[in-house]
């Protein structure tokens, strides 16, 4: 489990194809903060790469390395990682931990695409588009995690809705890079997830 509070922008040291060329493994930089500095990367631990719950399978002092299947590639922005991508980082919830975002698993559901940027104050309002499927789960002052950040949805018209970015979150995330068009991995709040399966059920 996740919180949505990244703790550091990573880069794609190298990417290897595997096996028939449909997997991959990626070695990520880490960041050089006081965070991934004394990061225990242990064999077998989970990390959320841009939202994306990895295996470190090899690690050392500034780098890890993970092997991504061909379903994931598909599925989310990994498949379009390329050396030197940003991505953002985040270590695991340990008990005791301060849940300053909300509760993230890691596992994506699916791609958002980025319509438009306007500064709006001392912010930036970014406004998304989600495939139809995902739309029914999003709703105002609800929360999402886009490329693994934690935010809070403002607005929701059909298919599109809004959050506001802060200076802070767009230096210390992958934010920074993306632009009109770009895609991000999405993860629905769980507890919508589970309200619509309780839901399903009702109905039928």
């Amino acid at each position: 489990m996740f919180t949505g509070l990244i703790t550091g922008v990573g880069s794609i040291r190298s990417v290897t194809p595997m096996g028939d060329g449909q997997d991959a493994r990626f070695t990520i930089q880490t960041p050089d903060n006081p965070v991934w500095k004394t990061a225990e990367k242990k064999l077998g631990a989970s990390i959320a790469c841009s939202g994306v719950c990895l295996t470190v399978i090899e690690a050392g002092a500034d780098w890890f390395t993970v092997e991504v299947s061909a379903e994931t590639l598909a599925r989310t922005t990994l498949g379009t990682w390329r050396e030197g991508s940003k991505i953002n980082l985040e270590g695991s919830l340990r008990l005791g931990d301060e849940l300053g975002g909300h509760l993230v698993s890691g596992h994506v559901d699916g791609l958002a695409t980025v319509i438009s940027l306007t500064p709006e104050n001392g912010s930036t309002r970014w406004v998304f588009e989600l495939p139809a499927a995902l739309a029914p789960f999003v709703a105002p002052k609800g929360s999402i995690a886009l490329n693994g950040v934690s935010l809070t949805v403002n607005e929701v018209e059909g298919h599109r809705f809004g959050v506001n970015i802060i200076p802070h979150t767009a230096v210390h995330t992958n934010f920074a890079t993306l632009r009109a068009g770009s895609q991000v991995n999405v993860e629905i709040d769980m507890l919508a997830r589970y309200l619509a399966r309780q839901l399903s059920f009702k109905g039928g």
